[in-house]
């Protein structure tokens, strides 16, 4: 864990918290009082508590929500490879994209559906890993495809190793890996 002083020095001029999962919400919490910044969230395949303990912020779960001048929505979870709640399979997460089905008309009226997909899993062939419970989902394609977010943030694959690919472009989306921890600029349109 950071020290508050070194979170106020090195991420200063931080003006929001995303994460992308399996995080702990007591952590999460630390950095958006030490910051003074807003948290918007999905849960990963780890995060079972938030539904007793969540962090404060936005769950961004199946919803679409505007900051600073900004677009995001959110889809939890991994694929499904035990019994717990947070993991889901192939069809259970298309039919969460197509819930959010209204952004194609916000795509079709801006040229994109949203600003930043956020999600704990990667998509099917992007970033994603050979195991079960770290393969990605054809479903996240779906979604960029139809909804044509600027960015997609996801976690749950680990990169401590520098060779491996964290940033990708699927159509007109820019993926990006933010594990363990990344500073990005996204400029409203």
């Amino acid at each position: 864990m950071e020290s508050a002083a070194h979170l106020r020095r090195r991420y200063h001029d931080v003006e929001l918290v995303i994460s992308c999962g399996d995080m702990p919400a007591v952590y999460l919490e630390f950095i958006t009082s030490v910051l003074n910044v807003p948290l918007f969230y999905v849960r990963g395949n780890h995060d079972t508590r938030y539904t007793e303990y969540p962090p404060g912020g936005e769950d961004l779960h199946g919803r679409r929500v505007t900051y600073g001048g900004l677009t995001f929505a959110g889809l939890e979870g991994s694929m499904r490879y035990n019994r717990s709640p947070v993991q889901y399979n192939e069809f259970d997460m298309l039919m969460m994209v197509l819930r959010m089905w209204p952004l194609r008309m916000q795509q079709m009226r801006r040229g994109y559906g949203l600003d930043v997909l956020v999600t704990h899993s990667p998509a099917r062939g992007i970033h994603d890993m050979p195991d079960l419970p770290h393969t990605g989902f054809k479903a996240l394609l779906r979604f960029m495809e139809w909804y044509r977010p600027r960015y997609m943030f996801h976690g749950h694959v680990h990169t401590w190793d520098r060779r491996v690919i964290t940033e990708s472009t699927y159509l007109d989306t820019c993926i990006m890996n933010i594990n363990p921890a990344t500073v990005i600029e996204v400029e409203p349109r």
